[in-house]
Formats: structure tokens, sequence, C-alpha cells
């Protein structure tokens, strides 16, 4: 009969307590994560990426904690399958994306938030549900901050500044209540009003584009004909202003003359008399034709004409 050796008790406790300390004693954090170490439920330390050692048993518990993480919250809409084509959800959301604006008018938007943890500690043991306190804040300042602008400023020129809002506001709040969030981004995907006034807001955007349109082309016209008028009025008045200064010179040149000649009259009286008189003369008899000259004593003309 073969011999049979037993081990001792205490060798297979040793190798059973040996096994739970290596099972339950060594855990492994990945590259986007950090481990929030807690002793008998107390924060103790945080380790990074890689294989750690920890007491076993359950003396020390580790939580992993994505922090190089993006996560994002959808509001109003969810994706469905995320890729070349997105596809969404058609499960209406309206009670979170319908909204008051400011001249009290409802707009249905839909937006996004996309933040990482930046304290694992915080995110632990400040906040029980994550989602739903980022979900309710959100929605929240979001209401707040559309309630101040009129329904065209967040339809159209407002939706940047809406953004920084509130992020602005929503970071302010997280930071305030130490829930160690940081938010990244927050931005407006898509703001229409509800679905049973869409096809008459449609009808009044059309209209609005028609007269926008109508009033570019007034205004095409208008810088077209309004410098050809202002030019071709400034021509007529600058050809005035030529034609009145013509004539003033020549008038004051007409006047210069004639006190140039009334003051050699006034020297010589009878000699600038005939002098004057001899000129016209030859200015107008060098336009004559014919000239006949005749005695002063003769009664009739017709003697000296040929009348061939």
């Amino acid at each position: 009969m073969k011999d049979v050796r037993v081990f001792p008790a205490a060798v297979i406790i040793g190798l059973i307590a040996a096994g739970l300390v290596l099972f339950t004693g060594i855990y492994t954090i990945e590259t986007n994560e950090v481990g929030v170490v807690l002793r008998f439920g107390k924060f103790i330390r945080i380790t990074e990426p890689g294989i750690h050692i920890k007491l076993p048993m359950g003396i020390e518990r580790v939580y992993p904690v994505k922090t190089d993480y993006i996560f994002k919250a959808e509001f109003g809409f969810r994706t469905k399958t995320a890729g070349v084509r997105t596809t969404y959800q058609n499960k209406s959301y309206e009670q979170e994306s319908h909204m008051l604006t400011g001249d009290l008018n409802v707009l249905t938007i839909e937006w996004i938030i996309q933040y990482k943890i930046k304290d694992p500690v915080q995110i632990l043991f400040n906040i029980r549900d994550v989602e739903k306190t980022l979900r309710d804040i959100s929605e929240s300042v979001m209401r707040k901050s559309v309630g101040d602008y009129t329904f065209n400023e967040v339809l159209t020129t407002s939706r940047i500044e809406i953004n920084n809002e509130v992020q602005e506001e929503l970071q302010a709040i997280f930071d305030e209540y130490d829930v160690g969030i940081q938010v990244v981004t927050v931005k407006l995907q898509d703001v229409n009003p509800p679905n049973p006034v869409k096809p008459a807001f449609n009808e009044v955007n059309e209209a609005k584009q028609e007269r926008e349109k109508l009033i570019n082309q007034a205004w095409e016209v208008f810088n077209q004909k309004i410098p050809q008028a202002k030019g071709e009025a400034l021509k007529i008045v600058k050809e005035a202003e030529g034609y009145a200064l013509e004539k003033i010179n020549r008038a004051e040149g007409d006047a210069k003359r004639f006190e140039l000649l009334w003051t050699e009259y006034k020297k010589a009286e009878d000699v600038t008399r005939k002098r004057l008189y001899l000129e016209n003369m030859q200015e107008i008899l060098s336009k004559a034709g014919k000239k006949y000259i005749t005695d002063t004593d003769e009664k009739s003309i017709l003697p000296l004409l040929r009348l061939e």
C-alpha cells in the first residue's frame, strides 16, 4: 500500500489566503482613469493608471473615475447611433426642450453639454447622481438664460452669447457646490418654433426674406440713381458757375474798357469823338457791299444807277 501525503491544514489555509490576497489586493487602472482608494469608506489616496496593490479582503476599495474622458449630455434629443450617419431617437423630449423667451414666445431648443471630471473625490462624495444633477442644473440655467432674450435673438443673433452665458453660470454653480465637474462646452444644436406653429412661422420667414429682398433691390437702385443724379446736378452747378464767372469777367472788362475810353475822351473830346466815329464807320463800311457816294445836293439817285 502506497503512502498518501496529506498537506497540513496550515499550508492549505496559507495558499487560500495568498490567493485571496492576490485576487483582492491587485487592481488595474486604465489609461484615461484614476483610482480613488477608500479604506473602510474613508478616502486614502488617488492612484494613476497602471497596476497597483491595495489592502485585500475589502479593507481597501478602489473606484476608477474617468478624468481624461469627455462626457456629453444631450437635451431635447437623444443620439441612437453615432457615426458617419448619425441617427436619433424618435421620442419627443418637449418637456425639457420647450422654453419661454423674454417676449413670451415658445421655442423648442436642443443643446448639448460636454464636460469632464476634474476632481474624482468630489464627484464620488459630494454628489449622489451625477447625470441627474447635471441635467437638472443645466436645464434650469438654460431656461433662465433664454428668458433674458427675445424670440428672434435666440433664433438668430444671440446663440453664441447664450452658449457662453450658460457655460459660465454652470461652472460657477458646480464650483460653488464642489461638484468636481468642469464644463468643456455648451452648444445650442437646433432652435425652432414648436411643430404646431412651424408652418406659420415659415410663412412669416418667407415674407421677411421677400421684404429684405425688395429692400435690397430698392437700395441697389438708390445707390445707382442717386450718385448719378448728384453728379449731373454738380455738373449743372459747375457749368452755371462758369457761365456766371464768364459774364461777370466780361462785364467787368467792358466796364473797365469804358472807363479807360471815358478817361481818354475827357482828355480830348473832339479828337476822341472823331476817332470813335471813324473806327465805327470803318467797321460798318467794311461789312457793306457796293458803296455809292452822292452829292448832297442831288435830288434823286436814279440817274446814277445802271439799270441793266
